[in-house]
């Protein structure tokens, strides 16, 4: 794989911290800002529903631009918004600070997800897509355990100046490793932008996008209020959030590492196994989230299969996209991020009902049954080039 490809996964990193580690940090935040648990929750949702809408409309409108310049622009803003937060005392402030921050995550991401795709050859879109990947779940594993040990100890607000921080070294090596020139005339005209829009009425995209949007919000749904399973009803200190997160972080990275290899010629396979395992897998942590052995290692699991088939159906993504060679990426950033959005506050409903700190547990479960009602009778059609003809 290209070096350049690592240097991207490394801006991932410092923007996959932010993204995930308000998992750990929801009750600081909300005790400190005046707000409920669940209120607070909703910065999870307004980040992801900022990079889901963000995505296609950044991407569309910074197109004609280098590459590197984009990259470099919306590392900054991204670090800039995490001053804002980091300094204010207001929650709708705060609120739209995560909004700014997804603007700029997802003109990222997507411009990225492009590349990435660019910079391999076309069978290896899996493997690339890994790799850039194993930026967000390396910040499961470290920066976001990590940033929960340091807002226990410092305070919530120590950990958006760090990854503030974090961000100057991926904008070093964004201006040392990416090329900085345009990407070709023919992508970028007013006409190719119709055409690359007009990709989205295609029944496959569409279909592969709803079901990687499904798994995400079931990841994002458990994962955003897994600090008060660990704490309350496993009766774990704080500092086990830490160790939660980089149980499921260490699974992420293995998933997504461990279908990279399948994605891009067995992605049926991927889901025909995955799919029933991660669906038994939501429920099983339900029942024995009270038992901390279990806990620990249904997280781990969860965890490795919930990235091994939501990296596989997004890398479809990127491969029924081919047709939008510019905004592919946003197509995946925007499926990814519309579950992300969903999942938490669909979950965040849950909290109030009888089932308390398990419902987002049960609620992931039930997206995972959706999504395989929906992909089972299509599999052979999600798989690559196997009957073609069905949704075209």
């Amino acid at each position: 794989m290209p070096f350049s490809l690592y240097l991207l996964a490394m801006a991932v990193f410092a923007m996959g911290t932010s993204e995930f580690m308000l998992a750990g940090l929801l009750p600081h935040i909300a005790s400190d800002l005046d707000v409920a648990v669940g209120t607070a929750g909703t910065l999870t949702s307004a980040f992801a529903a900022g990079m889901a809408v963000g995505a296609p409309l950044v991407v569309a409108l910074a197109r004609n631009w280098p590459r590197r310049s984009s990259l470099l622009g919306f590392i900054l803003v991204f670090a800039a918004a995490h001053v804002a937060g980091a300094i204010t005392t207001s929650f709708p402030i705060l609120f739209a600070t995560r909004v700014v921050a997804a603007l700029a995550n997802a003109g990222f991401l997507a411009v990225a997800l492009t590349a990435a795709a660019t910079l391999v050859s076309p069978d290896k879109k899996g493997r690339a897509l890994a790799v850039l990947l194993s930026g967000t779940t390396v910040a499961t594993i470290a920066g976001v355990p990590g940033g929960s040990v340091l807002g226990t100890v410092l305070g919530w607000r120590a950990t958006f100046w760090a990854v503030a921080a974090l961000c100057l070294p991926a904008a070093l090596g964004i201006l040392k490793g990416i090329p900085a020139g345009r990407v070709r005339e023919e992508a970028t005209g007013r006409l190719a932008l119709r055409a690359e829009l007009a990709q989205l009425t295609r029944p496959r995209l569409i279909l592969v996008m709803l079901l990687g949007a499904l798994v995400n919000a079931a990841t994002f749904g458990s994962f955003t209020f897994l600090a008060p399973v660990v704490t309350d009803t496993a009766g774990l200190g704080e500092l086990w959030i830490s160790v939660v997160l980089v149980l499921f972080g260490a699974g992420s990275f293995i998933g997504v590492t461990f279908a990279g290899q399948l994605s891009d010629q067995r992605p049926g396979l991927v889901i025909a196994v995955g799919g029933p395992l991660l669906l038994i897998g939501w429920p099983a942590l339900a029942m024995l989230a009270d038992k901390p052995v279990a806990l620990l290692v249904l997280v781990f699991v969860q965890g490795a299969l919930s990235f091994a088939l939501g990296g596989t159906l997004i890398t479809r993504v990127l491969y029924e996209a081919t047709g939008a060679p510019t905004m592919a990426g946003s197509y995946a950033t925007a499926a990814l991020n519309v579950g992300a959005a969903v999942g938490p506050l669909i979950a965040a409903t849950t909290l109030s009902t009888a089932v308390g700190n398990l419902g987002p547990l049960w609620s992931s479960g039930l997206f995972v049954a959706i999504t395989l009602l929906i992909a089972f009778p299509l599999r052979t059609v999600i798989a690559v080039g196997r009957s073609t003809e069905v949704l075209q």
